[in-house]
């Protein structure tokens, strides 16, 4: 599972998509739906929508390099945006944000029983998201998890969006903890990025797009899934 880290640990900080919750499973029907509806049933705009978020119509997955993987929610409205004619960011934000609220979860690992695990080892626990704050909140909650985190951050909650550090240090700042104490856990190079610059010890997991080869010379550690990180803290 790789490396044992020798620092006490504190506190640990998740991202949402594709570490929480799997990726491909969760956001191929947002994605799809964004599509239909966007592109208002012009099979041509549709396609030109589809690659410029980095999805695959064909096999309905996403690209390793889509914009939908670590970017921010304002971020991927910006890339589709020149595509549909008259239309404006805030509308536009609007509506994806109120999809994502409703896009169906798909738990990367039993959620309420790792987390609870963690809680039990004395840990603070925390999310740091590039979604905004409300679907994230919305998403928690139907796992029946929001209220096992001490802290919940969307890019949108006033510390910014990774690669900055801003949410993790927003993370030590509420909680009280030493940011050395920390883990940062996520599934792309935007969440390994964010722990280095905060100073946090960094987990890297494969339920996301990006392989162990990948995450593997920015993280400390690369895990199959959070189910192993109770172990591995622990070990």
């Amino acid at each position: 599972m790789g490396e044992r880290i020798t620092r006490r640990i504190d506190g640990v900080l998740f991202d949402k998509d594709g570490t929480l919750f799997d990726f491909q499973a969760t956001w191929g029907a947002w994605s799809r739906c964004i599509l239909d509806e966007e592109s208002r049933g012009d099979p041509v705009l549709r396609e030109r929508l589809a690659d410029a978020l980095g999805y695959d119509m064909a096999t309905s997955e996403f690209r390793r390099d889509s914009v939908v993987i670590a970017h921010t929610t304002e971020i991927v409205a910006q890339r589709i945006l020149p595509l549909l004619e008259g239309e404006h960011l805030g509308p536009l934000l609007g509506r994806m944000d109120a999809r994502a609220t409703n896009a169906p979860q798909v738990e990367a690992a039993p959620l309420v029983e790792i987390l609870t695990a963690l809680r039990a080892m004395g840990l603070r626990l925390g999310v740091a998201t590039n979604d905004t704050e409300a679907p994230a909140r919305a998403h928690l909650a139907a796992a029946g998890v929001e209220g096992l985190f001490d802290f919940i951050a969307g890019y949108d909650s006033g510390h910014g969006g990774k690669p900055a550090p801003g949410q993790l240090l927003a993370f030590a700042d509420r909680t009280g903890l030493d940011p050395a104490h920390c883990v940062m856990v996520g599934d792309s190079l935007h969440d390994l990025h964010a722990a280095r610059a905060a100073g946090m010890v960094a987990v890297g997991v494969l339920t996301g797009l990006a392989d162990r080869a990948t995450l593997m010379p920015e993280a400390d550690v690369v895990l199959d899934s959070i189910a192993d990180l109770p172990a591995w803290l622990a070990g």
